[in-house]
């Protein structure tokens, strides 16, 4: 058990490894940062177009990755960094300020676009590195925050977005999201030091039970005279998650985190305390078999007085005995998965001080994206508006930035943002509702009943030419894979069927697509991973079923299951749970053995002739998007005879 500050010479946490090791060299930078400090503080006062490698990884613990544009790369010459903000809001809360802040922020200093992150936050792309300390100011001084959206630490805590104030355990659910965040909250001044030159910013006042919790020792679960008294010098072995939900609603992938909790009410809605999942996580890498995504457990039950000083315990666990020495291990999901659950519990409740509880029954999860109109409960109304991919911006005639910036300065409404990319506006006056669906149907958003299904449920994350470890195309090349996917589903006569799809860049998980009923997951260039058999309420891993797929054979490799799934499936069975009963050896023998019917889709084998003004169009949208001229022509004819 670590008492003190972690010093990698001593190997304090040997515990966690079979042998002493060499710890990972980002322990070091981690504890020469001074709390996160420098190099960062030196280096942004410095006239260079980047961070050095050192400064890369702290910068992270501030909410900010440096990238740079794939698509602007030319040999021999430097490369276009710019840097991706994210921003932290405990639940998916942001407050009209905020938003207008990053609204006019993406226009002055980034590409013109908010990204609606998977984990209930925001990301600006595209800032340089002389514009950085402008833009974190800014979003400091409209009561936003970057802190801790990044880094070896807690991350965005989510929390069931629906803003319901008839239901009491909603309520609950989005009020401890916000005291688990300050929790967890980094303590350093450095983040005000360097980016308000020390100014303090005007922040919420914690409840006194936080207070409390944070110094409250808990059988070593805090460092002693340290400035961050539950992470240490050397915080956390690599990120962390949490979110809270109620029962039978997982709008918040509630098996995915390192940890859930579950809000517990008796019959009167007063809260007795949370069921605890722990261990869930999508990471993994390609050919590295130690890696994998992982569902998390069930642990137990804690009652409402005990809830922080378990949360303290499982985060000391995981601080002292998760990996240091590979970073490619270091999740809590491997701690658990090396150690049993048996042997994970007994740990916690060293630190806990008491027995853990049973964990108590809960109604089946369903999975709710809250598109459309519904009321709060207090006579006003919250609205769902569908953020394809989660990308807030202007394309012809489909305006969602020019609509939500409209609304937020005519209107002031608070948002909550959801796991599948998409917000919330809330506390809506009824009066108002008709203006509002005005201004996005005239800025070309469609109802919620008007949007495919297939797309509706979708997500992928941004991939190129942003993210540097994108292998493939994700957020650009979706809509058209989609649209490809429904022509082939209407072909079979399956034009009404739908189940979840998310696609990433690499294997590093962002849109969650191992819980997904089809998951891409980028493996090479224009080539991807095909995960099947993930559940439609999200709380069954999928399991790979192809190691790479070119997307070309998209519909030769989806046709043959989809006439399996269409002949012997179970009244009412969907594709991802059609795919789990049956197993993938039917699958695969029924695939070998399909025979597709006379004309059905493969490779393009036909051309369709354009005039010479469209063809120089569609040649420029395709290298603006990063994808081929077919791709767009067959998913625009598709979209076209399927409208």
């Amino acid at each position: 058990m670590v008492q003190s500050p972690i010093s990698p010479s001593k190997q304090a946490f040997q515990a966690a490894t079979p042998t002493a090791k060499k710890v990972s060299k980002l322990e070091g930078i981690k504890e020469r940062s001074q709390f996160l400090r420098e190099p960062v503080a030196t280096e942004i006062a410095q006239d260079t177009t980047h961070f050095t490698e050192e400064g890369i990884q702290i910068l992270k613990f501030h909410g900010s990755y440096q990238q740079d544009n794939r698509d602007n790369r030319v040999k021999g010459q430097e490369k276009d960094y710019r840097m991706m903000l994210r921003t932290r809001n405990p639940g998916g809360l942001v407050s009209p300020e905020l938003y207008l802040t990053l609204d006019e922020l993406s226009d002055t200093y980034g590409y013109g676009n908010i990204r609606a992150t998977t984990r209930q936050a925001f990301q600006l792309h595209g800032i340089l590195k002389k514009d950085l300390k402008a833009t974190m100011a800014a979003i400091i001084r409209s009561l936003g925050s970057t802190l801790g959206a990044c880094g070896d630490l807690n991350r965005n805590v989510m929390a069931v977005p629906a803003p319901f104030k008839d239901k009491p355990e909603y309520v609950y659910a989005r009020e401890y999201a916000d005291r688990i965040a300050d929790l967890l909250t980094p303590q350093t001044s450095a983040y005000y030091e360097i980016w308000l030159d020390g100014e303090k910013a005007v922040t919420s006042e914690e409840h006194p039970d936080v207070v409390a919790a944070r110094q409250r020792n808990g059988n070593g679960t805090i460092v002693h005279d340290s400035v961050e008294p539950i992470y240490g010098t050397h915080y956390m072995p690599r990120k962390f998650k949490c979110s809270v939900t109620v029962p039978g609603d997982n709008s918040v992938d509630a098996y995915t985190q390192d940890v859930t909790l579950v809000v517990i009410v008796d019959d009167n809605k007063e809260l007795l305390g949370f069921n605890v999942l722990a261990g869930g996580g999508m990471g993994r890498t390609h050919n590295k078999e130690e890696t994998f995504a992982r569902v998390a457990d069930e642990i137990g039950y804690v009652d409402k007085d005990d809830v922080y000083d378990l949360l303290k315990a499982i985060v000391a666990t995981q601080r002292d005995y998760g990996n240091r020495v590979q970073r490619r291990n270091a999740r809590m999901k491997y701690l658990i998965n090396d150690w049993g659950v048996d042997k994970f519990r007994t740990k916690v409740e060293e630190y806990f001080g008491k027995k853990i509880q049973p964990y108590r029954a809960l109604p089946e999860w369903k999975f709710y994206d809250y598109l459309g109109w519904h009321e709060q409960g207090d006579g006003k109304l919250f609205l769902g508006v569908h953020i394809e991919n989660g990308r807030i911006y202007d394309n012809g005639a489909f305006k969602i930035k020019s609509a939500l910036k409209e609304i937020q300065l005519r209107y002031r409404l608070p948002m909550r943002l959801t796991s599948n990319q998409s917000l919330l506006l809330t506390e809506i006056e009824p009066a108002d509702k008709a203006e509002i669906d005005r201004i996005l149907r005239s800025n070309g958003i469609d109802p919620e009943d008007q949007i495919n299904l297939l797309h509706r449920y979708a997500m992928a994350c941004p991939a190129l030419p942003t993210c540097g470890l994108a292998v493939t195309e994700s957020e650009r090349v979706i809509p058209s894979i989609l649209d490809r996917i429904q022509a082939l589903l209407n072909k079979m006569g399956l034009k009404q069927e739908h189940f979840v799809i998310r696609m990433t860049g690499c294997p590093n998980g962002c849109a969650r697509p191992y819980m997904a009923e089809l998951g891409f997951v980028g493996s090479a260039p224009n080539s991807y991973q095909l995960w099947l058999g993930g559940s439609p309420n999200q709380i069954r891993l999928a399991q790979p079923y192809m190691q790479k797929m070119n997307i070309d054979d998209l519909e030769t490799t989806l046709e043959p299951m989809l006439a399996f799934f269409k002949k012997d499936r179970q009244p009412s069975e969907s594709f991802g749970d059609f795919c789990d009963r049956i197993g993938f050896e039917a699958l695969r023998d029924f695939s070998t053995s399909y025979v597709p019917a006379k004309g059905a889709s493969g490779r393009r084998r036909h051309r369709v002739g354009i005039s010479g003004d469209v063809y120089v169009q569609l040649k420029e949208a395709a290298a603006e998007q990063g994808v081929s001229m077919a791709q767009i022509a067959e998913s625009a004819i598709a979209a076209y005879l399927n409208h």
